[in-house]
C-alpha cells in the first residue's frame, strides 16, 4: 500500500493537487485572454515565419497579424506613450473601446449623413464587403496595455482606409500601409510598404511612386498620431473636417 501511495500523483501542501497547480501557473503566466507566452526565441521563429508567409500572400492577415506582434516591442511602446501622454488617447487606454459589430449601431451609423465619419466607414465596409470582426485579437504580445494598443491599432485600420480614401484592392493596401509606417514605425507596416509594390502593374506603380507615396508620406508625418482619436465619438464629424484636424492634406 505504501508502495502504491509513493507512486500517486503528489498532493500540494493546501490539499491541491499537482495539476490544479500547473493550471494556476499557466493562468498566472497569461496576461490576458488568449494569450500565449513565448521565449525571444520563439517570437524570432515566429517573425521570420510570418513575414515569409505574409510576402507570399499579403492577404494571410492571420501571419500579418502575428507579424505585427512579434516585431512591435520597440514600437509597441512607443505608441502607448504617445497615447498616455495626449488627453483623449488616455481616456481610450483607460476605458479601452472595441471597434465590432456589436458595439456598432449599423442603423444609425447608415442614417447619417453623406460625407460624416459614420456614414463612410459604413459606405467602405459594405463596398469592399469586409467587417471589423475579422481583426484578430492578440496573442503574443507580453503585456496586456501593449496587447490593446496593437488591438485598437486593427481595429482603426478599415478607418484609415476611409480617411485616407482608399481601397481594399492592392494599390491601396500598399498607400494605407505607407502612411501607417509613417505614423507608428511597426516593422510590419514597413515591410508592407516596401514589398507590397512588387505585386503591382507597371503602371500602378508609376502613380504609387509619383503622387500616392508622396502624400502618403507628407500626411504621415504631419498628421497627429492616429490612436489618439475616439473614433467612437466621431461618427457625426465631417471626413473632411476629421482629415484636417488630424493633418492629413486631402487624396491626390
Amino acid at each position: 500500500g505504501r508502495a502504491w501511495l509513493s507512486h500517486s500523483e503528489p498532493r500540494a501542501r493546501d490539499g491541491r493537487s499537482g495539476e490544479e497547480e500547473e493550471e494556476e501557473e499557466e493562468g498566472r503566466y497569461q496576461l490576458y485572454p488568449g494569450h500565449i507566452p513565448t521565449s525571444p526565441l520563439q517570437k524570432a521563429l515566429l517573425a521570420a515565419g510570418s513575414a515569409f508567409m505574409a510576402l507570399y500572400d499579403p492577404y494571410r492577415h492571420d501571419m500579418v497579424a502575428v507579424l505585427g506582434e512579434t516585431t512591435g516591442c520597440l514600437a509597441l511602446p512607443n505608441l502607448r506613450d504617445k497615447m498616455k501622454h495626449h488627453p483623449e488617447g488616455y481616456r481610450i487606454l483607460q476605458e479601452r473601446p472595441c471597434i465590432r459589430l456589436s458595439t456598432l449601431d449599423m442603423a444609425r451609423l447608415r442614417g447619417l449623413p453623406d460625407g460624416s465619419l459614420g456614414r463612410e466607414y459604413v459606405r467602405f465596409l459594405e463596398n469592399n464587403k469586409v467587417s471589423p470582426d475579422t481583426r484578430m485579437p492578440p496573442k503574443f504580445v507580453d503585456d496586456e496595455e501593449l496587447a490593446y494598443v496593437i488591438q485598437r491599432y486593427r481595429e482603426v485600420h478599415d478607418l484609415m482606409h476611409t480617411l485616407l480614401g482608399m481601397p481594399t484592392n492592392m494599390l491601396g493596401e500598399v498607400v494605407v500601409k505607407w502612411f501607417e509606417a509613417i505614423q507608428t514605425g511597426l516593422p510590419m507596416c514597413v515591410l508592407g510598404a516596401a514589398f507590397g509594390p512588387v505585386r503591382l502593374s507597371a503602371r500602378k506603380l508609376q502613380v504609387l511612386a509619383t503622387e500616392l507615396v508622396p502624400w502618403a508620406i507628407r500626411s504621415g508625418r504631419n498628421a497627429s498620431c492616429i490612436l489618439n482619436v475616439y473614433y467612437e465619438q466621431r461618427w457625426e464629424q465631417p471626413v473632411e473636417s476629421l482629415r484636417e484636424e488630424i493633418g492629413i492634406f486631402p487624396p491626390p
